[in-house]
């Protein structure tokens, strides 16, 4: 039987805001050697990858892509900025992300965790692995 001392009936799906607020939440749990070096990463919640990116991404639907890091990673010499360079970004997509959520066992929280662990790997050039256990770390 369900538990229903959670009062789904008076809620909404989470907004921009909470999946920004969640996403805050993980980055703030994550090792500081790993934030340290995020300096300067900017975050944007959006609700569907735009259709530049889709296209860039080989997506099928819009739901194809859970997020995306975007910029010049730091194996790529990220340090070294040029003028007029766009700042390195992370993108999270709220929709594909609560799609992904209503198929899963796992809590939202952790799938933003995991999500956002992921791109910012990208931004260090990390493998799989590595990222596994940072995430491991906090989620555990």
């Amino acid at each position: 039987m369900a538990d229903m001392s959670y009062d789904w009936a008076q809620r909404g799906a989470p907004t921009l805001a909470d999946i920004e607020a969640l996403a805050d939440a993980a980055f703030a749990s994550l090792p500081e050697e790993f934030t340290r070096l995020c300096e300067g990463v900017v975050f944007h919640v959006e609700d569907f990858p735009d259709d530049e990116t889709m296209t860039e991404m080989s997506c099928e639907t819009e739901f194809d892509l859970l997020g995306l890091f975007r910029g010049r990673g730091l194996t790529e010499g990220e340090h070294l900025a040029e003028t007029g360079s766009e700042p390195n970004r992370v993108y999270l997509y709220r929709r594909p992300i609560l799609d992904y959520w209503c198929e899963s066992e796992d809590t939202l929280g952790d799938i933003v965790t995991h999500v956002l662990v992921h791109e910012i790997g990208h931004h260090f050039g990390l493998s799989d692995e590595e990222m596994e256990e940072i995430e491991q770390s906090v989620v555990g």
